[in-house]
C-alpha cells in the first residue's frame, strides 16, 4: 500500500470519529507528533493512532506502520486476534486494549467496529482509582537530604515508601532525586500498597506505606529540562506520568 492511501485510511478513522462522535484528534505529545488521541466526553481516551517502526510490531521491513489501539472486551480479544490485521495492544495493558494494523490489513469497518466498542466501554461509569483496569505511571520525589535512597537499594532492591492516595499495586513509579541530582533515577514496581506504617521524625509523617521493587538504575539521571518538554517544571508530590515520556523513558532500556 502506498504512503498516501496509508495516510487515508488513518485520515477515515479521524473523519468517522467526528462524525459518529463530534471527536477531534488531539496531539499531546511534542516528540510525537504523529500520535493522535481520542477522547471521550467524560475525559477517557477510547483510541490512540500511533506510527509505529514495524520491528515493534513484529512486521518485516524498516518502515512505521498507523495504528490504531482501543479497548476490547476481554472475551472479544482470541477472537479478534485470529483475525488479520489484529494484535496485542502496543504499550498498553494487553488484556484490556488491542491494536488493529491502519495499512489496508484489516477492512476499514473492522477497525471503526473496534472504535465504536471502546467508546462504549470507556463510556461506562468509571470506577474508583482502586478498581481500574489499568496500572498507571508516576514520578515521585525523593529528597536525599532526608533519605538515602542509593544506600537503601543497595540492602534490598524491594523497599518501602510513603503511600500516595492515587497509587495502587502493579503501578509503575519512577524516583526522581531532588537537587543537586534534579532527575530521575529509578523505575520500579509497586508491589504493595496501604501497609500501616507510623513514623513521625519531625520532618517526615507516614501512616501507612508501599512497597515498591527496583526494576532498574539509569546510566544517566533524566533531567528536569527533559521533563519540562512534557509539561512538568517540578516535582513535589506524585505526579501521573504522560504516555509521551512514558515511552521515551522505556526507549532508554
Amino acid at each position: 500500500m502506498t504512503e498516501d492511501r496509508r495516510g487515508a485510511v488513518r485520515d477515515d478513522i479521524f473523519v468517522y470519529a467526528a462524525n459518529e462522535y463530534g471527536t477531534t484528534p488531539e496531539y499531546p505529545w511534542r516528540y510525537l507528533p504523529a500520535y493522535a488521541v481520542l477522547r471521550h466526553p467524560n475525559g477517557k481516551w477510547y483510541g490512540i493512532v500511533m506510527n509505529v517502526p514495524n520491528v515493534r510490531l513484529g512486521l518485516p521491513g524498516d518502515d512505521r506502520t498507523d495504528i490504531l489501539v482501543a479497548k476490547c472486551e476481554p472475551g472479544l480479544q482470541s477472537v479478534l486476534l485470529s483475525r488479520k490485521g489484529f494484535l496485542p495492544a502496543y504499550h498498553l495493558n494487553k488484556e484490556r486494549w488491542i491494536s488493529v494494523l491502519l495499512d489496508g490489513t484489516a477492512e476499514k469497518e473492522q477497525a471503526c467496529g473496534l472504535l465504536d466498542m471502546s467508546y462504549s466501554i470507556t463510556g461506562e461509569r468509571c470506577s474508583r482509582a482502586k478498581n481500574r483496569d489499568e496500572p498507571q505511571t508516576w514520578i515521585v520525589p525523593v529528597n536525599p537530604k532526608y533519605y538515602d535512597i542509593e544506600k537503601a537499594f543497595s540492602k534490598n532492591d524491594e523497599i518501602i515508601w510513603k503511600q500516595s492516595n492515587n497509587i495502587t499495586a502493579g503501578d509503575t513509579v519512577y524516583l526522581y532525586i531532588a537537587a543537586p541530582v534534579s532527575g530521575i533515577v529509578y523505575e520500579c514496581a509497586v508491589l504493595e500498597t496501604d501497609i500501616p506504617y507510623h513514623f513521625d521524625n519531625g520532618k517526615v509523617h507516614m501512616e501507612r506505606v508501599m512497597k515498591i521493587r527496583l526494576k532498574r538504575k539509569f546510566s544517566q539521571p533524566v533531567p528536569l529540562e527533559k521533563l519540562k518538554g512534557y509539561g512538568i517544571f517540578a516535582v513535589r508530590g506524585p505526579i501521573r506520568m504522560s504516555y509521551g515520556l512514558q515511552y521515551e523513558l522505556e526507549a532508554k532500556q
